[in-house]
């Protein structure tokens, strides 16, 4: 995600990525373990399988239609909020999960992010809004959490704070089109001969 100042990002596919659901449970009250559930195709994916499938501290699953030795059951977003430990695993690009996760009242867990949406993935802070995670620690760092709640709450208070200018669907749309607008007028396909033109667009 480093030396991407030129790229441009718009939100697409936002019924996917930032759906965010209310959490009616307390970090306190969920289950003492971590959870997660997708489809794994990628080798990085298979790799933290490998690591982790069938172990107690986190009940994984693989979702995906192939055959697999990591099969399990289907959970929606509202079972997994259960959980005191969400995993988000990133994919063929992005985390899907990451948004609604960061949202709830778990604590997401995550490896290092290389991939960058609407959602400002590079500026997120490793262990400040997600707690990092490899193929080894996922057990030490799940224990020490459970050990230290107040550490987990500062966090998931921290991710919470994150997602909140994200949930203005009003502001989010404006800041869309201007995100638009400044790429068609630098790429020369748009004329903006006075600020009253920009104004007319976010109407």
């Amino acid at each position: 995600m480093e030396n991407n100042i030129n790229n441009i990002l718009l939100k697409l596919d936002k019924n996917r990525h930032f759906c965010f659901l209310k959490d009616n449970i307390n970090y306190e009250n969920k289950k003492d373990i971590a959870i997660f559930r997708g489809a794994v195709y990628q080798n990085h994916r298979k790799e933290f399988f490998d690591s982790y499938f069938g172990r107690t501290f986190c009940d994984i699953g693989d979702t995906s239609k192939q055959p697999s030795q990591w099969k399990k059951n289907f959970l929606n977003k509202k079972e997994q909020m259960k959980y005191k430990f969400i995993i988000s695993l990133e994919g063929n690009d992005v985390a899907s999960n990451l948004k609604w996760a960061m949202n709830s009242n778990s604590l997401v867990l995550a490896p290092k992010i290389t991939c960058e949406t609407w959602f400002m993935e590079g500026t997120l802070k490793p262990n400040y809004h997600f707690a990092l995670i490899d193929n080894e620690n996922l057990s030490a760092v799940i224990e020490y959490f459970k050990n230290r709640p107040k550490d987990a709450l500062e966090i998931i208070n921290n991710a919470h704070q994150y997602i909140k200018k994200f949930l203005d669907k009003k502001k989010e749309f404006h800041i869309g089109i201007l995100v638009l607008t400044k790429y068609f007028y630098y790429s020369r396909q748009l004329e903006l001969n006075k600020k009253r033109d920009i104004l007319e667009l976010i109407k």
